[in-house]
Parts: structure tokens; C-alpha cells; sequence
């Protein structure tokens, strides 16, 4: 891959990206978390905000600006990024390096966005959450230091989890970007079909497809919960946030009646504590 050597036009500003930070399911970095892991976990996620707003809205060409975007990871790592977002994660790497290649499936993602709009099986879907989803949770226990094969397999299935909770709530936004994220062999089980996400409230057949993917995240979000249980102090009450939300964010799904189209349902911040209080009690038990 050749670096682009200059930033894209339409890049967006670092301010811009992390806004975004407010409108996540979960605590992107709690506030009870001391300031140098709170600043490690909003690097990390300013690089996958990033990504994703070069995939999702860069109004020029987006695999050109998806390819600056892996040159300025390569400066990050070497001590000279130049966009701001960038910037920021080149102070953490410089205090706490973290591995390249989860960044880079982080990307990759990305790119396959350009090229796929349908996923016609759960298993694809699924490998497509191992790139645009697992990183994130793999480069926060990296940051913690806590990073090995078992917690990061616990890992996956809780950020492939948040990853399709959000594909719920964002039917109707991802269909105006000509994406669908329900998996085509799911639609067909309950008799619905890509037609049904054009109304402007759900059909019975689609909130029968939404309410079975949110039973498949929630059981995802409790094979990953163990990992909770194994982690101590700050990383347990991050990874717990994270988890809190995505059950928060389901639970929102379903007081809507799984009607995704009238309006993405959001949790609120009582639910979200209420949430991470019961997964902090469940792991001390």
C-alpha cells in the first residue's frame, strides 16, 4: 500500500470526531477512570471514529482517504502524525505502545464498506464485526495491559455484540447509505424483505428480525460477560461500561416495540447505570 502523502480534502476536524464520543451506548472513557487511561481509551477511539467517518462520509474518493489514513497510522507510530486525531494517539503510543495491527483491521473495515453493501449470512456479518468491531475491545485491554487469548476471545463476543445492537438501532441510517446489516438468510426466516426498511415504521415480519437480533446480541454480551469477572479495578469498570451499554442499548430496542424505523431507540443514562451496576454486582458474585 502506498501512503498518501497529503490530507484529504473533507477531512474532518478532530473536534468533530470526538463529539461523537456523547452519542455512543456506552461511556467511551468513564470519568471515574484515572486521566492517563481516560486519555489512552479516547485516543484509541478518536483513530476508530475517525475510520469510520473517512468510510461512512468522506465526500471525496474514500478508499484514497482510507489510505492517507493508514500512512498517518504509520507516522503515528513512527512520532509524526499530522492530523490532530492522529496527534493524539501518537502521545499514547509514545507512552504506551500498543499493537499496529488491530488499527489496521480497524481500516480494513472500512474498505470492505466500500465494496459491500449486503450481507446475505450471520457468519459473514460476523466476519465483518472481527474487523470493524474486535479491534476496539482488543486495543482496550492492550491499554490496560490485560491482553491475552482468553480475555480477548471474551472481548470479541461483547464488541461483536455492541457492533450489532447498533445495526439495529441504525436500520434506517444505514439503509440511506445503501447498506443493510441485517443478514439477508434472517430477513427471509421471518418473511420480511430489503423493501420493509423503506417504511417509516416496521413491519411485524422486520420487528420480528430485529428482535431476534437483539436475543442473538444479548446472548453474545453474556458469553463475553466472565471477562468482567476476571478483570480488577479501572479495566473492570471500563469493560463493565461497555457491556452496561450494550445491554442498555437492546433493552431500548425493545421498549420501542423493535419499531428501528420510526427513530434510532436510545438508552438513557439512568438505564445504562442501572445496567452497569447489576454487571459489577454479578461480577463480585
Amino acid at each position: 500500500m502506498n501512503a498518501v502523502a497529503h490530507e484529504p480534502p473533507g477531512a474532518p476536524a478532530a473536534e468533530a470526531v470526538m463529539a461523537r464520543a456523547g452519542t455512543e451506548n456506552f461511556a467511551v472513557a468513564s470519568r471515574l477512570l484515572p486521566r492517563r487511561e481516560r486519555e489512552q481509551l479516547l485516543a484509541v477511539y478518536g483513530f476508530a471514529r475517525l475510520v469510520d467517518e473517512l468510510g461512512d462520509a468522506h465526500p471525496g474518493d474514500r478508499l484514497g482517504a482510507l489510505d492517507w489514513l493508514e500512512g498517518e497510522l504509520d507516522a503515528a507510530f513512527a512520532g509524526r502524525a499530522s492530523h490532530p486525531v492522529m496527534a493524539r494517539l501518537e502521545r499514547t503510543l509514545a507512552t504506551h505502545p500498543l499493537p499496529r495491527e488491530p488499527f489496521v483491521r480497524l481500516i480494513e473495515a472500512n474498505r470492505v464498506d466500500q465494496r459491500t453493501s449486503r450481507y446475505e449470512t450471520w457468519e459473514e456479518l460476523r466476519r465483518y464485526c472481527s474487523l470493524s468491531a474486535d479491534p476496539v475491545g482488543e486495543l482496550v485491554l492492550e491499554a490496560f495491559d490485560l491482553a491475552d487469548p482468553e480475555r480477548i476471545a471474551l472481548s470479541n463476543s461483547i464488541c461483536t455484540a455492541l457492533q450489532l445492537a447498533e445495526h439495529c438501532q441504525d436500520v434506517a441510517e444505514d439503509l440511506a447509505a445503501g447498506r443493510v446489516y441485517l443478514p439477508a438468510e434472517d430477513l427471509q426466516r421471518f418473511g420480511a424483505t430489503v423493501d420493509d426498511l423503506h417504511a417509516q415504521h416496521a413491519s411485524p415480519e422486520l420487528r420480528a428480525v430485529v428482535a431476534f437480533e437483539v436475543e442473538r446480541a444479548r446472548g453474545l454480551l453474556l458469553d463475553g460477560r466472565p471477562l468482567v469477572a476476571q478483570l480488577r479495578g479501572r479495566a473492570r469498570l471500563a469493560v463493565a461500561g461497555y457491556l452496561a451499554g450494550g445491554l442498555a442499548a437492546l433493552e431500548a430496542i425493545e421498549r420501542a416495540n423493535h419499531d428501528v424505523l420510526a427513530g434510532a431507540p436510545q438508552a438513557d443514562r439512568a438505564a445504562r447505570a442501572r445496567h452497569l451496576l447489576r454487571t459489577l454486582l454479578a461480577a463480585r458474585r
